[in-house]
């Protein structure tokens, strides 16, 4: 009886502080749609004059075609390259090169298609066309011209990154430098330039080669989610495989760009020293105009129930790496929420199970971690992910995790443990929402993916009502051997 009283004690006292927090927020976040459909997530905050910008396109590798793969990470980079009128010293003298560009890279390519039929002549003779218009075309290119406005104007930390889910571009800047931005960002959503496309394609294939070809720990990863998933595209890279690269196109990439990169898959957080009403005003002056593009459509394709454990094996001349994932549900199904407070009972911390026993006490493993991926607006893994210490093998340390997976089937979650959770989440919330970027990736991140911002409010107060049955009975359901992926890396 004592026990169920600290129980509903410790339950009370936290889904009052989630409360209390979650209505703070609900006040401060204002909304706002324009007609073309972008989505607008305003905050003020007063405490300095700057402004955290976030515009967030619903789009990502997963929304790829086969032969698109690799488009939306490229796109990441092409879209610093600049506009019709940044970026430029003669579009209108540019422009008839960019086509001959394009041409020259279409016939190389078809060319290079014909495997044991290509005219290796005619492949030089294209390929040394190539690079001199390219050369030709450099003449009218102002590099990092984005970037140095930011730079002059005090703006920080300007940087895009692409996931599954979607791509987001990042600024931090003065808050009197807020229409510069408006007319920066509008223009690069209306008139993007992808010059230089051939020269950045080799950027992208050098990266592809020193972060997975040339890594075992790349190379593990990549593989290992790869043979997790047979049909959903989960599985495949985000830079996309190596002929992916190759065989990608400006013109493939125009018509990714001209389809889903509009006002309509837009969301856009502006957090910090603002008047929302000023602020609306301003980001209707400069994206009203914009035409919406085509919603992206949702992936029709499910993953089929895994009928028994894979294994993938990387032999590299890296220290052994174990991975062991599990396929499960995403946000914001109820499990999901589960898999949450499994996470933090294996791996957070120093008292968190897997720690203690892997690291503290067998000695066995010099880290672990827990997590989900690949993406998160479709079903996904939940990831161990351990490095055995030199003499323990991976075996060794795969069997050790198992036998803490057992016990979460069988062994009730203390109160106290949902409690250092929930204190967990509730300083990690603060930590993230202490600077206005946090805040911002937050509001674009789960209006993005889990339909409405509002997820902020919601996770605590849900993780809060979980109870050890339903961490056995989660466990019990996922934790089996035919949903199992392992992935390990054997040194050469």
């Amino acid at each position: 009886m004592k026990i169920l009283c600290r129980i509903l004690v410790v339950l009370s006292l936290s889904l009052s502080a989630a409360t209390v927090f979650g209505e703070g927020l609900a006040d401060k976040v204002q909304e706002y749609t324009l007609k073309n459909g972008m989505k607008l997530l305003m905050v003020p905050r007063h405490t300095s004059p700057t402004v955290a910008a976030w515009i967030r396109f619903k789009v990502g590798s997963v929304d790829e075609r086969s032969d698109e793969r690799g488009l939306a990470h490229l796109l990441e980079h092409m879209l610093f390259k600049g506009t019709k009128t940044l970026g430029t010293r003669d579009y209108a003298a540019e422009k008839p090169l960019l086509e001959q560009i394009e041409a020259t890279a279409q016939q190389l390519m078809a060319e290079q298609l014909k495997r044991e039929q290509t005219d290796e002549k005619e492949v030089a003779r294209l390929s040394k066309e190539l690079d001199r218009l390219e050369k030709e075309a450099e003449q009218y290119v102002v590099k990092e011209e984005f970037a140095d406005i930011y730079a002059r104007n005090g703006g920080s930390g300007y940087n895009a990154f692409t996931s599954k889910d979607g791509t987001t571009y990042i600024i931090n800047l003065p808050s009197n430098k807020m229409e510069l931005w408006a007319a920066i960002e509008s223009d690069r959503m209306k008139n993007a330039v992808l010059r230089e496309f051939y020269t950045e394609m080799k950027v992208v294939k050098e990266e592809r080669r020193r972060s997975y070809d040339a890594e075992p720990e790349g190379k593990l990863w990549e593989t290992f989610i790869a043979d997790a998933f047979n049909a959903h595209p989960n599985g495949q890279p985000t830079i996309g495989w190596m002929s992916d690269i190759e065989n990608l196109t400006r013109t493939k990439a125009e018509r990714f760009l001209h389809k889903y990169y509009a006002p309509n898959n837009a969301i856009m957080a502006v957090v910090g020293d603002i008047d929302p009403a000023q602020t609306i005003t301003l980001v209707e002056k400069y994206f009203a105009a914009i035409p919406p593009g085509t919603p992206v459509p949702a992936i029709a394709v499910e993953e089929p129930p895994q009928a028994g454990e894979k294994r993938t094996e990387v032999v590299g001349d890296a220290e052994p790496e174990l991975m062991i994932g599990f396929h499960k549900p995403t946000l914001p199904a109820p499990d999901d929420y589960v898999f949450d407070v499994i996470d933090m009972l294996l791996t957070n911390g120093r008292t968190s199970r897997l720690y203690k026993k892997l690291v503290q006490e067998k000695q066995v493993a010099t880290s672990v971690s827990s997590f989900s991926a690949p993406g998160s607006r479709y079903p996904n893994l939940f990831i161990i992910n351990a490095s055995p210490r030199a003499p323990h093998t991976v075996p060794e340390v795969e069997s050790a995790i198992y036998e803490e997976l057992e016990k979460l089937k069988t062994e009730p979650m203390a109160d106290k443990e949902l409690q250092q959770i929930l204190n967990h989440l509730e300083f990690e919330e603060s930590h993230q929402m202490a600077s206005n970027g946090g805040l911002a990736r937050n509001l674009t991140e789960y209006e993005a993916v889990a339909g409405s911002w509002r997820y902020l409010i919601e996770h605590r107060q849900k993780v809060a009502l979980i109870t050890a049955a339903d961490v056995m009975r989660v466990a019990k359901q996922y934790f089996t051997r035919e949903n199992r992926n392992v992935g390990f890396i054997t040194k050469k």
